[in-house]
């Protein structure tokens, strides 16, 4: 029995070793065949040798181990531990109550004061005062003499208000182009409000940090302190009106559901169809985030200028607003109309969405735009809104016929609305802004000064001059006080001041979030109000603002949350946590980071905004502190070579004047020697500053060596040494002059992804965490890749402990000259085995091609320098896709919902339209017509802009979409791959290696073959897809949101009989604008 099972296993051993034999054997045959030309021990020597050679040069000229060197010594003084998310999000959200408090306070007073001087004036229509033009001031006429309403103002730069030129004692008053400057209202109204001047004044010597605080009349003009002069466009105009802003219309009104029905019956042909669009225009203008709309057209049928929205409403958000804005240029008059129906179709809608629970769930109206209606339809009126009248009318009639005025006024009688009649379109702007009143009117009885604030926004109110700083503003209403008036409501204005949202970013203590962590905050509607995803700009020429950049959701930078729970939560204004996988796009979008982040969250009492904190798993979530001798840091930190970040607030020199002046280094130094003591100052964070400057001093000796030792970087190949921490704290050595560098722009204001910022830390010291500890990563700024001067980067992280708990404490890095790199690599490129000297491949030879790439698959080197950072799937299309297949390298999907794409507006038959001559003179006799008939220049003017608008649609404009675009990064177990390629019948192969301590691979590609019909592989924002099929459904969806706690639909005080008349343009303001008109025609 035992001899059987000898043979057995004999023969099975056998078996055995046959198969193994023909296996090796066959994987033997693959890879000798994809090696052939192309031998993997070469590659390998080579890769060795220039891993060792670079890493040996961004060793020494760095200084990493010497860094290193010196946490270790100290390791057993650090203390390390675990940062509580919850409470730090909690402290946060308390001082940025505490801050938003102050402005909310410094407003108030504003309020007090200017309703106290409007109690004690008494209008007089013959009043004759001289004020301050924000436009006309310091204007001279031809004999040098002051301008009226000009005079001499006196202004002078301040660093404060981003060195404009400003009079910190007045302010200045700024009226439409529109209105006339002498109108007895406004000229009252500015009088009675000089009084806020002392009250501005002392609003900033009690809190310096505020800026712009201003007072908006229902008037139409705009006191702002400080004084500072205002510039008209190219055409002479100034089109801003305070009455149209968001702080103004949330200040003034409550929440809305609004229907705009407009008339498209045959009647409304031609211009009362011209003026009916900008008063539908004009309404949209006037609702905000917290409002809802739609709009319907009719004639003998009910049509939704949006078919998509066929029986809802949407909320009145930029992008909403522009959409439907885009729709009325579609509608076209034919038929009769029959008004019945449509005043049917809209309260049954408000109605109906009402009961969801979805909309504003507090004040509604219909805005009727129409040249007329034949009867009252009170039995409408009767069926759906009387008694409770819940539903406010505003008809306007469009036109000069009056025939049909008394119907019209009395719906807007009937149903506590008000009427308007618009004959021009110089008549739109005023006779829409007086809804306002009549929604106003609750509030004002109730006596109620509610607090609001806006969504993030870039001010336009100046000139760019300013820079584009994103703000919000806290604003309340302003009321007549005075008996008398009481039940009719009377708004005086909104009064206001701006916050810059950088204050914010200030309160935020960066040194705990770690390299990876940010805060973030959001507003009821789950817009962002501050987040480092959020990109306003665009670059097209100039930075401009994009169309909706002030309503982006949560949602779009969040965009892994795909249940939204993150988001609603913080809607909802609760305190709480949540966690998920994400992926971080870093410079510019074209290389990602995948990381687990932990989200902290709770509500910023006193505001509608919720505050939260990411902080990424790992090192993240750790930080380390240190000790040493105030005297030892206070003198390593005043070095030259030190500076400290920028936007990181350690000691807060803004809230006292004498203290302005002071950097942050003197600062800190005044307050830890005792000397000032009030000087508010982050104790903590200061003295982890100080430990950082003792531990990284003998850098700079080490650095002054290397640069005095004239044998060491002979060739100035590296040009720039620096390091940075987790404090913020910088230490920088230049190794060539700094007019000898090839990038100049590295570690300034200018290299924004390269400097510590105050929601992010440089992207080199990003990408150095992410790498394994003692490995430098490699790059080429995308910002100097094409180039002829261009540099290669070269970082490394710091850690204090050996373990996954060690925060990551410093990263160091250089600045090399690409050329310098290039020649390191080629030069260990030539390196072989052959005992002759004579070797068997060399990346001279022509038959192969030789790449350096990174772990996103960027070419560094190339013998083709114009391929120098390209993707290296657009220059090597099919052994892209082959590794990509292997696993080498890995697609990540990514989505951008602020992006923006190309839209070809217009088409080749409009374009044509104004080259056709008959054309032409039906146009001219058509622009005449409308003059005689209006004889109203302001309003010929306006429709002379119109067509030149018009003539400009069919350029390409830049509009709103959502892409989806790949990235790519590489596979880190993977070290070294051979392949081949079938390129129709002729076999192509390659070998791809690691270059040891970096982030680097070489890819050496046989040339034998010619592979280019592969299709190439593009990476990220160059190939992006963008899906139009989904606007619909977006536009329907309603997210989450938390509805204002204030709501004032009705008063049951209010006067319902101040309820309308018919206005023209008034004979000064024509007369005033004549000279206006007349430049313009002669441009």
């Amino acid at each position: 029995m035992q001899g059987n099972w000898r043979i057995l296993f004999s023969h099975m051993c056998c078996s055995s070793f046959l198969l193994l034999w023909i296996i090796v054997g066959l994987d033997v045959v693959e890879v000798a065949g994809s090696q052939q030309g192309i031998p993997l021990s070469v590659v390998k020597l080579w890769a060795s040798a220039f891993g060792g050679e670079i890493k040996s040069i961004s060793a020494k000229y760095s200084g990493s181990q010497l860094l290193q060197k010196k946490y270790k010594e100290l390791e057993k003084s650090v203390r390390v531990e675990e940062i509580d998310g919850l409470k730090l999000v909690k402290n946060v959200a308390v001082k940025m109550e505490e801050m938003f408090r102050r402005k909310a306070e410094a407003t108030r007073r504003l309020v007090e004061a200017a309703e106290e001087a409007h109690h004690q004036h008494e209008d007089n229509p013959d009043l004759q005062y001289e004020y301050f033009n924000a436009v006309l001031i310091n204007e001279v006429d031809d004999e040098g003499n002051n301008v009226e309403l000009g005079g001499e103002f006196l202004m002078e730069p301040n660093d404060h208000f981003n060195n404009l030129s400003v009079n910190l004692s007045l302010s200045v008053v700024q009226v439409p182009t529109n209105m006339y400057n002498k109108d007895p209202d406004i000229v009252n109204g500015v009088y009675w409000s000089e009084a806020l001047n002392k009250v501005f004044v002392d609003n900033f010597d009690r809190d310096p940090t505020l800026i712009w605080q201003y007072f908006g009349s229902a008037k139409g003009f705009f006191r702002q302190y400080p004084g500072v002069k205002w510039h008209p466009d190219e055409h002479g105009v100034i089109g801003f009106d305070c009455r149209n802003r968001k702080w103004y219309i949330q200040a003034a009104t409550s929440p809305k559901d609004v229907i705009i029905l407009v008339d498209v019956s045959g009647s409304m042909k031609g211009l009362r169809l011209t003026i009916a669009r900008q008063t539908v225009s004009s309404i949209l203008d006037t609702l905000g985030d917290d409002d809802f709309f739609n709009i319907i057209a009719y004639n003998q049928e009910i049509h939704y200028v949006e078919p998509c929205l066929n029986g809802t409403l949407v909320r009145a958000d930029r992008a909403n607003k522009d959409h439907f804005r885009e729709h009325l240029d579609k509608l076209f008059a034919k038929g009769i109309g029959l008004l019945g129906d449509a005043l049917d179709e809209a309260f049954t809608i408000l109605n109906d969405f009402n009961r969801t629970g979805h909309g504003s769930v507090c004040s509604q109206a219909i805005m009727l735009v129409t040249d007329g209606a034949t009867e009252m339809y009170d039995n409408v009126f009767e069926r759906h809104n009387w008694p409770e009248r819940k539903v406010r009318i505003f008809p306007y009639l469009i036109g000069r016929e009056s025939a049909f005025a008394d119907n019209l006024k009395w719906m807007a009688c009937a149903n506590k609305g008000y009427f308007s009649q618009i004959s021009t379109l110089a008549d739109v702007q005023e006779n829409v802004m007086r809804y306002l009143h009549v929604m106003s009117r609750p509030k004002v009885i109730d006596h109620e000064h509610d607090t609001v604030w806006t969504e993030a926004y870039v001010d336009s109110a100046l000139k760019e001059k300013a820079g584009p700083s994103l703000m919000t503003t806290v604003a309340m209403p302003v009321f007549s006080t005075k008996n008398e008036t009481k039940n009719q409501g009377i708004l005086l204005g909104v009064a206001g001041t701006d916050i810059p949202l950088q204050e914010l970013m200030k309160l935020i203590p960066k040194h705990m979030l770690g390299i990876h962590g940010y805060a973030f905050a959001i507003t009821n509607n789950g817009y962002i109000l501050i987040h480092p995803d959020l990109r306003p700009l665009y670059q097209q020429g100039q930075k401009r603002r994009k169309p909706n950049y002030s309503s982006v959701d949560l949602s779009e930078v969040e965009w892994e949350d795909k249940d939204d729970i993150l988001r609603n939560a913080m809607v909802n204004r609760r305190t709480g946590t949540f966690s998920m996988e994400v992926k971080k796009t870093v410079d510019r979008g074209r290389r990602v980071l995948k990381m687990h982040n932990d989200y902290y969250y709770t509500d910023i009492k006193g505001t509608p905004f919720s505050v939260g904190v990411a902080l990424s798993r790992g090192h993240g979530k750790y930080f380390f502190r240190g000790n040493v001798s105030v005297e030892a840091g206070l003198r390593d930190l005043e070095q030259p070579d030190v500076a400290l970040a920028d936007e990181w607030t350690y000691c807060n020199t803004e809230e006292q004047h004498e203290h302005r002046h002071l950097t942050q280094i003197q600062a800190i130094k005044l307050f830890m020697t005792g000397r000032r003591p009030h000087l508010k100052c982050d104790r903590e964070l200061i003295q982890e500053v100080l430990f950082d400057a003792v531990v990284t001093a003998p850098l700079e000796t080490y650095w002054n060596g290397l640069a005095l030792n004239k044998s060491e970087n002979s060739d100035k190949g590296v040009e720039i040494t620096f390091l940075g921490t987790r404090t913020g704290l910088s230490r920088t050595k230049l190794f060539v002059a700094p007019d000898q560098l090839s990038n100049k722009d590295f570690l300034t204001a200018e290299d924004k992804e390269g400097v510590f910022n105050a929601d992010h830390f440089p992207l080199w010291y990003k990408r150095a965490a992410e790498q394994v500890p003692g490995t430098f990563v490699y790059s080429i700024p995308f910002s100097t890749a094409l180039e002829n001067k261009s540099v290669v980067l070269a970082s490394t992280a710091i850690q204090l402990l050996d373990d996954r708990k060690s925060p990551i404490v410093a990263a160091v890095g250089i600045q090399m000259k690409l050329e310098f790199f290039q020649r390191k690599f080629w030069t260990a490129c030539r390196q072989c085995t052959a005992l002759d000297g004579k070797c068997s491949i060399s990346c001279d030879n022509e038959d192969i091609n030789c790449y350096l790439i990174d772990n996103n698959g960027f070419i560094l080197v190339t013998e083709e320098q114009s391929q120098t950072g390209l993707f290296f799937g657009e220059v090597e299309g099919a052994v892209m896709n082959k590794l990509l297949q292997m696993g080498s390298f890995k697609r990540i999907t990514l989505y951008d919902y602020q992006a923006l794409c190309k839209d070809y507006a217009g088409s080749s038959d409009s374009a044509r339209t104004l080259s056709d001559p008959f054309t032409v003179v039906k146009w001219l006799l058509t622009e005449l017509v409308i003059f005689l008939l209006e004889f109203n220049l302001y309003s010929w003017w306006n429709i002379d802009l119109s067509v030149k608008a018009q003539r400009s649609r069919g350029k390409t404009t830049m509009v709103p979409c959502d892409t989806e675009y790949p990235a790519f990064v590489s596979e880190r177990t993977i070290k070294e791959t051979t392949g081949n390629i079938d390129c129709e019948g002729c076999v192509r192969s390659f070998v791809i290696q690691q270059i040891p301590s970096s982030n680097l691979f070489m890819v050496v590609v046989d040339n034998k073959c010619d592979c280019s019909i592969s299709p190439v592989v593009k990476s990220a924002l160059d190939t992006c897809v963008h899906n139009e099929s989904l606007k619909c459904d977006r536009l329907k969806f309603q997210k989450d949101r938390k509805k204002p706690e204030s709501c004032h639909p009705f008063h049951p005080e209010e006067n319902a009989m101040e309820c309308g008349s018919a206005t023209r343009l008034s004979g000064p303001l024509t007369a005033t604008l004549l000279p206006l008109i007349a430049v313009t025609i002669s441009r």
